[in-house]
């Protein structure tokens, strides 16, 4: 309860954030099934948030990274305002962006996910779970 005090998210955004994981791109599809349940290194990763008043793409909670993936419609110079004036407000609230068109990840998403990892590494406030089990 005490992210939604932080981040009091509507109904209807929810409702939104919750449609949208269903029309996800296919770049989103092959992003999300590289870093689901801490595939990527041990970091978890949520989709279609709901950051008020914006949903973002991805967001990796302990790293406050946030990754989008942006299509033709970012391309306008309207879309590219509007993003810089979000991206602005999202780094306002100590979050970092890192935005990949869809077609420069599915061209090589491992050099974009290395790119991810080591902004990760470098934000993490702190270390990821281990799976590793003492007996």
């Amino acid at each position: 309860m005490e992210q939604e005090k932080r981040n009091p998210v509507s109904e209807r955004l929810r409702d939104f954030a919750k449609d949208q994981r269903s029309l996800a791109t296919r770049a989103e599809t092959l992003f999300w099934s590289q870093v689901r349940g801490g595939r990527l290194s041990g970091h978890k990763f949520k989709r279609q948030v709901p950051i008020t008043p914006y949903i973002v793409d991805f967001l990796c909670p302990s790293a406050r990274l946030i990754v989008e993936l942006d299509g033709e419609p970012h391309e306008t110079a309207e879309r590219r305002r509007r993003d810089a004036a979000r991206d602005t407000w999202l780094r306002s609230q100590s979050f970092e962006i890192m935005r990949f068109m869809n077609e420069t990840f599915l061209g090589n998403p491992q050099l974009a996910l290395d790119a991810v990892l080591a902004a990760i590494e470098g934000r993490t406030i702190s270390p990821p779970p281990t799976t590793d089990r003492i007996a």
